[in-house]
């Protein structure tokens, strides 16, 4: 089956929420587990998240690149799984470096704008951030007024 928006809510929770739980792979296989700010490019199916590069997500996703995404309505009584194998940009290493371009971006689609962009930036870099791109190619969820789907993402 393929989940589109006009199914209703489950796709407009990615466009919707600013949080949600990154799911990763252990090493020896088990879910790890982080909540997340986003944000999701309904036109590409893209979810963006800021991660450092010292995190377990981050060597997950660099050791074996399948994720999954979950989402929830505030209620919590409808929610999509998105799956998908993610990509990750270089670490920032300079304040102007396109890694940094994405993390203003990211930061200005979850937050709106910062109060000194080169401060922004310049803390990009210090920090060793990257950015994580997931694109929802499946998912399953239930909704509200839909029920039960699952299928590609479309």
């Amino acid at each position: 089956m393929l989940i589109t928006m006009t199914e209703g809510s489950l796709l407009d929770l990615l466009r919707e929420q600013r949080t949600g739980a990154l799911i990763t792979l252990k090493r020896d296989g088990r879910p790890q587990l982080s909540n997340v700010a986003f944000a999701y490019d309904p036109a590409t199916h893209l979810i963006r998240i800021s991660v450092t590069d010292d995190r377990a997500k981050t060597r997950n996703l660099r050791r074996d690149p399948r994720a999954s995404f979950y989402v929830t309505s505030a209620d919590h009584y409808s929610y999509l799984v998105a799956e998908g194998d993610a990509e990750l940009t270089p670490v920032a290493a300079d304040p102007h470096d396109a890694t940094a371009d994405e993390l203003v971006e990211v930061y200005r689609a979850i937050q709106g704008d910062h109060p000194d962009w080169e401060e922004f930036r310049t803390a990009m870099v210090a920090e060793r951030r990257l950015v994580v791109r997931l694109r929802a190619e499946r998912g399953y969820g239930w909704g509200r007024q839909t029920g039960p789907l699952s299928g590609e993402l479309g």
